[in-house]
């Protein structure tokens, strides 16, 4: 979603506003600007377009100024014009603020202020509130009284950075529902939505908490409480990666890097404390019910928890996905809630974390973004060490969340005497080996993967079908493929198929079976009799398959060969594997793998 930067320096600033862009670029946007403060006066520059394509049309390089902001939009309110991209000025252009969220009292502030004369050439809710800060200092004199002041007058949720002729040498900065991060530097400092913003520049951040704001100047900074316009200390935190984890390491994506990246993803999922599973593993014993939240690919992991609770510990856990979950479930005092975010911004799960709270429902999540918004509203967190994933699509969090769930289902499995303390362990002892395997697959078969890739990336259907744990599996690879190639994939159970889809089923269609070894014998047979009903009628059929299992390879058009592994863990290969032929099939469609069309890698509004 929209991403935020500002910085404060001695030193000109353009060309590391610049970089702090082409960072924040896999977010997803659709145009940028940046507007600098030099020697007493305002410049602004935005267009529609990647970074790159504006930064060629407006020279953001020959800015001047050592006092700066920039921002990349992804449109809310109005169309992807020049006019509606952020930066926005106030009529006097005097002022000069970009912003992230929804400002939802929007209308009836324009209105009050075209009363009073002011102008608005953009459709945004955004550039109301430059105009707001212009009014406010009128009556005010003084900046900090302006924008507070002005800020008390919205409704809704932002990230607001601002700069002004009338204090040159200062960065204005506020939160609410909206992440906002400070970084801190010898001599410069830097504000953002996102630590990768500024990941190359400094690793010591503070994370702001909602209703706070910022003073910042090159040689120092101030927190304030926005309710008391009180000072307030916080502490700074060094963020564990630097720019080295994020940048692509020889791979030719984000995606493909990240995918690789899971062997090492495994093995930090496992260092995740002990302590702090069994913290979360015990509410699923002290309240009568627990869910488990989460939306798009989380909803997914979270569907995978529901299986993974009631083979190990004989326990109902419902999967809900968490854009439904306040209107669907009546939670109270006596449930737990356990959500999962790769951002800890996502606000469909923000929404559902307030309704568990306010229900009084006891709450956990796993994320992978220290200081997020969500890690500071439930009542505990993991957070899951899986690094920064720049890709918009999410493969190694994806799969780091699974492994943190299969953790807590085995310890919940201990505290309900479902499982043995020494049958838990040993299961995850196998966890380690298991990135051994992953490194192996990735390995031994991208060449087969890419090349089926290249054989069926032009085929425009597929059915993506699993039974059991294979199911949600087969949800979220028909998500990986939709989301890179644009192709049409739908995940189903493939018990289902006979239940209506089976008539979409012809020689077009392409079916990719989720299929697990023979010793799982009642979900392989029930399987191999939905193959043969795709195959009685035309269809197409690729599998995940045993490299032995010679009875399969002759009904299909189309194998993937698995590797031998713990027939329990046999889920999780095939989904990396899918998530590389996703990545094989896009690479052959010439499409923008790591950055999608429409998609954000942060949905921080409704």
């Amino acid at each position: 979603m929209c991403g935020i930067s500002a910085i404060a320096s001695h030193k000109p600033v353009a060309a590391k506003l610049l970089t702090a862009l082409q960072n924040l670029e896999y977010r997803g946007y659709d145009s940028c600007g940046m507007a600098l403060l030099h020697e007493g006066q305002l410049s602004l520059r935005k267009n529609v377009g990647a970074v790159d394509e504006v930064d060629a049309l407006e020279k953001f390089r020959k800015m001047e100024g050592s006092l700066g902001i920039a921002h990349t939009r992804w449109a809310t309110h109005g169309g992807v014009t020049k006019e509606n991209s952020h930066p926005h000025y106030s009529n006097d252009k005097k002022f000069v603020i970009v912003h992230n969220g929804i400002l939802s009292n929007y209308q009836q502030i324009q209105r009050d202020l075209k009363s009073k004369g002011y102008r608005f050439l953009s459709e945004t809710d955004t550039e109301v509130f430059s105009n707001l800060v212009q009014e406010e200092y009128k009556q005010a004199e003084n900046v900090e009284t302006a924008f507070c002041n002005a800020i008390d007058k919205l409704q809704g949720s932002y990230a607001i950075a601002m700069i002004t002729t009338h204090q040159p040498d200062t960065i204005f900065a506020v939160k609410k529902d909206s992440p906002l991060v400070l970084g801190i530097n010898d001599g410069v400092n830097y504000v953002s939505s996102d630590i990768n913003a500024f990941i190359a520049e400094t690793r010591d951040t503070i994370i702001l908490d909602d209703m706070e704001y910022l003073l910042v100047k090159n040689d120092n900074y101030v927190i304030k409480n926005l309710l008391t316009r009180k000072e307030k200390s916080k502490q700074v935190i060094t963020v564990q990666w630097d720019r080295q984890t994020a940048q692509m390491g020889g791979f030719s994506h984000y995606m493909l890097k990240e995918i690789f990246d899971q062997p090492q993803t495994v093995r930090n999922a496992l260092h995740v404390p002990n302590e702090q599973i069994q913290t979360i593993a015990g509410k699923f014993i002290e309240k009568e019910q627990s869910f488990c939240v989460g939306v798009g690919t989380t909803y997914y992991v979270a569907m995978v928890g529901t299986y993974l609770f009631s083979k190990y510990a004989n326990l109902y856990v419902p999967s809900i996905s968490a854009d439904e979950f306040p209107t669907l479930i009546p939670v109270n005092k006596d449930n737990h809630v356990l959500f999962f975010s790769q951002s800890g911004e996502t606000y469909d799960t923000r929404m559902a974390i307030r309704k568990a709270r306010n229900c009084g429902a006891a709450t956990s999540a796993v994320v992978n973004v220290v200081g997020s918004s969500i890690s500071q509203e439930v009542d505990d967190c993991i957070f899951q060490g899986s690094g920064p994933e720049i890709c918009v699509v999410s493969t190694k969090a994806a799969v780091s969340q699974i492994i943190i769930l299969w953790r807590i289902a085995l310890e919940v499995g201990v505290l309900r005497n479902h499982l043995s303390r020494k049958d838990a362990d040993a299961f995850q002892g196998r966890f380690f080996k298991f990135s051994e395997t992953i490194g192996q697959v990735l390995n031994e078969e991208s060449g087969f993967i890419r090349d089926l890739a290249s054989k069926t990336s032009r085929v425009r259907n597929w059915l993506f079908m699993g039974k059991g744990i294979y199911y949600p599996i087969a949800l979220e690879s028909a998500l990986k493929m939709k989301e890179v190639t644009y192709l049409h994939a739908e995940g189903l159970p493939a018990g289902f198929l006979k239940h209506g889809t089976l008539a979409m089923v012809d020689e077009e269609m392409y079916s990719l079976f989720f299929l697990p070894y023979k010793d799982d014998s009642d979900l392989y047979n029930s399987t191999l009799m939905s193959i043969e009903e795709v195959k009685a009628r035309n269809g197409k059929v690729v599998a995940f398959c045993a490299e032995d299992d010679d009875e399969i390879k002759k009904l299909l058009d189309f194998g993937l060969i698995i590797p031998k592994t713990d027939p329990e863990l046999t889920p999780l290969i095939q989904l990396i594997m899918a998530q590389l032929f996703s990545y094989y099939s896009a690479l052959n469609l010439g499409l923008n793998i790591d950055k999608p069309r429409n998609l954000a890698k942060s949905v921080t509004v409704g």
